[in-house]
């Protein structure tokens, strides 16, 4: 049987996919695999729950974590979104973040757009979900972009959208138009079965700016409401955790991203209402949780 083009290039767009999903598992291979769990010091993943059941218990519903970062358990894999949102971000790496996704069975990865269609690909047939990014980081392209992008995204495979709000507009006191830019997009996300998690950049807002903010995502139907993109001048702070929680109420998910660089930070976010961490230092973080 005789190919056209185009599906030979797809062909080998799917293996090329494929080895390098093989060339990254023999590498782990080849670093060698945890001791028994007598001397694994927290790393076995199927009888050391303990170490990370504290934060599961405290009411995390997931946490994020950066490339390279394996969960301590399958438990806690569940709650975790892969991220990779480097602008310098390779097809090798995103890759390799769709290898450990599907390997340890991570919630989500999240990546910029122009990766979603080949993260959807990679990880077809895996529980595992897709998640982009909208008017980021600045917050300040028209509504109808935002649409278009998450649309777009949604159309690629992504299943949950991180929007930047208005930032310019809100502090402008336009909340019109700040919550039609929300609303706007959750109606297109919610019309693709996909979530939308609004990123307020907190660092940039009073503490009464961040009320309305809140309020705002909450009349317009957004699912979440998050600190910051990690692009900006501050990141999470328990003291804004806590503000959006008692805002939003119990109904809505919290994330607290930006700044939390140990295990300490992620346990005071959670306490103070968070139910998702967003972690650069993500590594660091698993390695205090283990002990």
């Amino acid at each position: 049987m005789k190919l056209d083009p185009a599906t030979i290039e797809r062909l080998v767009e799917q293996i090329t996919k494929e080895v390098l999903i093989l060339l990254r598992e023999e590498e782990a291979r080849a670093h060698g695999t945890p001791s028994p769990c007598t001397d694994c010091h927290g790393q076995c993943m199927e009888r050391c729950q303990d170490k990370v059941r504290q934060v599961v218990d405290a009411g995390a519903s997931r946490l994020t974590l950066t490339l390279g970062s394996p969960p301590v358990s399958a438990e806690i894999a569940k709650m975790i979104d892969h991220t990779l949102l480097k602008p310098d971000a390779t097809q090798d790496q995103i890759a390799q973040l769709c290898y450990e996704a599907r390997k340890y069975g991570f919630a989500a990865v999240c990546v910029n757009p122009t990766w979603v269609k080949l993260c959807s690909q990679l990880l077809k047939g895996s529980p595992v979900r897709v998640c982009t990014v909208v008017g980021f980081p600045l917050g300040a392209t028209p509504t109808e972009v935002k649409a278009y992008e998450a649309q777009q995204a949604i159309d690629d495979g992504a299943t949950e959208v991180d929007m930047v709000i208005n930032i310019g507009a809100l502090k402008s006191k336009d909340y019109a138009l700040v919550e039609r830019d929300i609303a706007t997009v959750a109606r297109t996300c919610h019309a693709g079965g996909a979530i939308l998690k609004v990123i307020l950049e907190t660092a940039l807002l009073t503490d009464e700016e961040k009320v309305i903010a809140c309020q705002l995502a909450k009349a317009a139907g957004a699912d979440f409401v998050k600190t910051s993109t990690g692009f900006g001048p501050g990141g999470a702070t328990v003291h804004d955790v806590e503000l959006m929680r008692r805002v939003v109420g119990p109904e809505m998910g919290v994330k607290a991203a930006g700044g939390i660089r140990s295990y300490q930070d992620a346990k005071a976010m959670i306490a103070a209402g968070a139910t998702r961490i967003g972690a650069s230092a993500g590594v660091q973080i698993v390695q205090q949780a283990k002990g």
